[in-house]
C-alpha cells in the first residue's frame, strides 16, 4: 500500500487546479445545464434585492452612527451577515452554474485580545467587504439579467441558451473574483492554524511524557534511594555490615536513576545531535537497533537545529517500530539534500502492512513533517519491503545561534 501524504502548499495548489468543473457548450437543444443557468438568471433579481436591501440598511445605518458607541460594533455585526450571505451565493453558484468555490476561513476572534481587538479584526474582515461589493454590484446586474432572460424567453428563445452561457459566464466570473477566499495566502493561514494545532498537542504530548518517565522513573527511584541511605544511617553503628549492604544497593538505584535521566534528557534532544550533527546521531540510533542498519548521510552542511531536530525523531520513530513491528532483517537509513529540501528514506525487508492507522506512530509523524511543511510517504506491501520517505524542508543553521547552544 502506498499512502501519501502532501505538504499544505501542495494541497492548496491541488485544490486551486480542481476548483471548478466547466459545463458543456451550449446547444440550440435546451439540457439540464441551460435550464439552471436560465434559473439562476430569473433568480437574480429577488435574491440581489434582498442582498442590497440588507447591506445599504446595516452598513449605511452603522456608518451613520460612527460617531455614537453602537456604530462600529454595528457596522462589525453587518459585515458578519454579509459573510453568511457570501455563503448562500456560493451554495447558489455551485448548485446552479457549478463553480466550485472554496469557502474562506473562518474569522478568528481570540477571547484573550479584548472586545476592541476582536471588534477591528471584524472591521477589517477582507471576505466581509468584498461581499458588500458583490451584493452592491448585484443590483442592477440582477436588473440586466433579468430582464434579458425574461425577453429572450419570448422572442429569442432559438438563441436563449447562448444568451444565458454568457449572462452566467458573467456570473461565474463574479463569484470567482468577489466570493472566493482572499487568495493563497488566506488557504495559507487556515492550514498553518490547523498545523499550529497538531504542533501544540503534539508537545502537550511530550510534556505528558516526560512527566510521567520522570515520576515513575526517576523520581521513584530517588525516593527509594533517599529512604534506604535513611535506614543504612541507623545501622551504620549497630549493624555495619546491613548498612554497607543498604548503601550498595543504594549505589545500584544511583547508576539506574541516572541512566533512566540520560535516556529521558536523550529523548528530548540527545547531546551527540547538538555537539557532531544527524551522522553520528543517527549512527547511535541505528546501534541501538535490533536490526543490522547502514546509514548514509549526505548533506554539504547541517540544516537548521529545528529541521536536524525532526528528522532525528522521525528515524528515530521508524526505526523503533522496525525493531518492534517488522520482522527485518536488514534496514537501511539514507539522508540526503535536493535543491531546497532535505529527504529522507528509511527501507526494511520486513513483513510489510503497515499503515498510518496501524497504530505504529506514522499518523503522528505524518502530522509533525505536515506541521513544517514536510512530505510524508509511505510504502508497504503486504511481505514487504517497507519504504517510508519523508521530506523536509532545508532551512541554512543559525552559526551563531549553533555556537551557543549547549553540549551536554
Amino acid at each position: 500500500m502506498t499512502e501519501r501524504f502532501p505538504s499544505p502548499g501542495a494541497k492548496a495548489a491541488a485544490g486551486a487546479a480542481g476548483q471548478e468543473g466547466h459545463p458543456p457548450p451550449p446547444r440550440f437543444a435546451y439540457d439540464r445545464h441551460t435550464w439552471k443557468e436560465i434559473a439562476h438568471l430569473l433568480a437574480n433579481l429577488p435574491v440581489s434585492l434582498l442582498g442590497f436591501t440588507y447591506v445599504v440598511t446595516v452598513l449605511f445605518t452603522g456608518f451613520g452612527l460612527t460617531a455614537t458607541v453602537v456604530g462600529f460594533p454595528l457596522l462589525a455585526a453587518g459585515l458578519i451577515g454579509a459573510r453568511q450571505l457570501g455563503r448562500l451565493e456560493r451554495a447558489r453558484a455551485r448548485a446552479l452554474l457549478g463553480v466550485r468555490v472554496e469557502e474562506p476561513s473562518r474569522l478568528r476572534l481570540r477571547g484573550g485580545g479584548g472586545f476592541f481587538q476582536r471588534l477591528w479584526m471584524q472591521l477589517k474582515d477582507p471576505v466581509g467587504w468584498r461581499t458588500v461589493l458583490y451584493e452592491f454590484i448585484r443590483l442592477p446586474w440582477g436588473v440586466l439579467t433579468f430582464a434579458v432572460t425574461t425577453a429572450s424567453l419570448f422572442v429569442l428563445w432559438p438563441v436563449l441558451p447562448f444568451i444565458a452561457r454568457g449572462l452566467a459566464n458573467a456570473d461565474r466570473a463574479m463569484v470567482r473574483a468577489l466570493l472566493s477566499p482572499s487568495d493563497e495566502l488566506e488557504r495559507r493561514i487556515a492550514e498553518l492554524e490547523s498545523d499550529r494545532g497538531v504542533v501544540v498537542d503534539t508537545a502537550a504530548a511530550d510534556l505528558r511524557r516526560i512527566e510521567r518517565d520522570l515520576h515513575d522513573g526517576a523520581q521513584a527511584r530517588l525516593v527509594n534511594l533517599a529512604m534506604g541511605l535513611g535506614l543504612a544511617k541507623e545501622k551504620v553503628l549497630e549493624d555495619p555490615d546491613a548498612a554497607a549492604a543498604m548503601v550498595e544497593e543504594a549505589h545500584g538505584e544511583v547508576k539506574l536513576a541516572l541512566q533512566e535521566l540520560r535516556d529521558l534528557a536523550r529523548g528530548i534532544h540527545p547531546a551527540v545531535l547538538t555537539d557532531r550533527g544527524l551522522d553520528a546521531a543517527l549512527s547511535s540510533v541505528a546501534s541501538r537497533c535490533t536490526v543490522p542498519v547502514k546509514v548514509t548521510v549526505d548533506l554539504p552542511a547541517r540544516p537548521a537545529a529545528a529541521i536536524e531536530g525532526i528528522a532525528y525523531f522521525t528515524v528515530s520513530e521508524l526505526l523503533q517500530n522496525v525493531s518492534k513491528h517488522s520482522r527485518a532483517r536488514s534496514a537501511s537509513v539514507d539522508v540526503w539534500r535536493t535543491d531546497d529540501r532535505l529527504l529522507i528514506q528509511v527501507w526494511d525487508d520486513g513483513r510489510g502492512g503497515a499503515s498510518v492507522d496501524g497504530g505504529t506512530g506514522m499518523k503522528g509523524l505524518a502530522d509533525r513533517l505536515n506541521a513544517v511543511d514536510g512530505l510524508f510517504v509511505l510504502e508497504s506491501p503486504e511481505g514487504g519491503p517497507t519504504t517510508v520517505t519523508a521530506e523536509l524542508p532545508w532551512r541554512e543553521r543559525d552559526t551563531a545561534a549553533a555556537g551557543t547552544a549547549p553540549s551536554g
